[in-house]
């Protein structure tokens, strides 16, 4: 049997099938690995098994002494080896085939009862059974997924949003005056009172709903609803894509919120009536 450097095989074929695995990643040791059996393959189809050379009687006889279990009686050394026998196949070709030699007959021998035990002289064998982890036959590599790691990645993002933040709010305060009002007065109430712009969505609900309506029953739909959605959303996928439902739920609870806030900053007056900003002036202070 020739060595595996000398083994024959189809060029193309190896050729093709290592561009096609290390096109699908796999690592460049299994690719080679699994391109030279496709060409060997692929040679062997077309041209046929290679010879088997027959071993020496001498070597023979070593083999069987080595392996021998002590009780039994090794081959006869006169004992004629047997001839690949060859048979025309394709006599018009010229094509030659050897078909394998006859397996000699063995007969055990009958049991003694006793251990069996190495012949004097003869080297003791040591077999060992070890265990081998999948990545020492083939290395698996993780395929990079949708994820990434809390340091640097997103505390570098977080620190560079709160630089800019930061920035804004200096820039901001420095050209934007915010003055300290005068003592509350209870006998001169200013007209329009109005709630922080944070709480003019819920002022303006006052103006249709009956107050347990707009300052109980609503809030608390809003508030349970945004605790449930993690337990009624599991959709693990960030894309926009595959999350219409949830961005379209959002964005409606978002301008439901942002039109309520903007009709009360903008759009109420004197009495918390409507009112046209561009003709009846604007109330409202940060």
């Amino acid at each position: 049997m020739p060595p595996r450097e000398e083994t024959p095989m189809d060029q193309a074929v190896f050729d093709a099938t290592l561009q096609a695995e290390l096109t699908k990643g796999t690592d460049r040791r299994v690719a080679e690995g699994r391109a030279r059996a496709a060409g060997v393959r692929a040679y062997r189809k077309v041209h046929g098994e290679p010879e088997r050379e027959a071993k020496p009687a001498a070597e023979r006889e070593h083999a069987a002494a080595a392996s021998g279990d002590g009780g039994g009686a090794a081959p006869s050394a006169t004992a004629p080896a047997p001839a690949a026998v060859p048979a025309a196949v394709g006599a018009s070709a010229g094509v030659m085939a050897y078909a394998p030699p006859p397996a000699a007959p063995r007969t055990a021998p009958p049991p003694t009862g006793r251990v069996p035990t190495a012949r004097p002289g003869a080297p003791d064998k040591h077999r060992l059974l070890a265990l081998v982890p999948p990545e020492g036959v083939q290395r698996v590599e993780r395929e990079q997924g949708d994820r990434i790691n809390v340091f640097p990645h997103l505390l570098m993002e977080e620190f560079v949003s709160l630089l800019v933040v930061s920035f804004f709010l200096i820039v901001f305060s420095a050209f934007v005056n915010a003055p300290l009002r005068e003592l509350a007065n209870p006998n001169l109430t200013p007209n329009p009172s109005k709630a922080p712009w944070y709480f003019l969505g819920l002022q303006e609900l006052l103006r249709y709903f009956h107050p347990m309506i707009a300052g109980v029953i609503i809030p608390t739909l809003i508030l349970v609803g945004l605790a449930a959605v993690p337990f009624v959303d599991r959709n693990p996928s960030t894309k926009p894509g595959d999350r219409k439902l949830a961005i379209t739920i959002f964005t409606m609870l978002f301008m439901f919120g942002a039109t309520l806030t903007i009709a009360g900053s903008f759009f109420r007056g004197t009495g918390f009536n409507w009112a046209w900003p561009w003709s009846q002036g604007l109330f409202f202070e940060l």
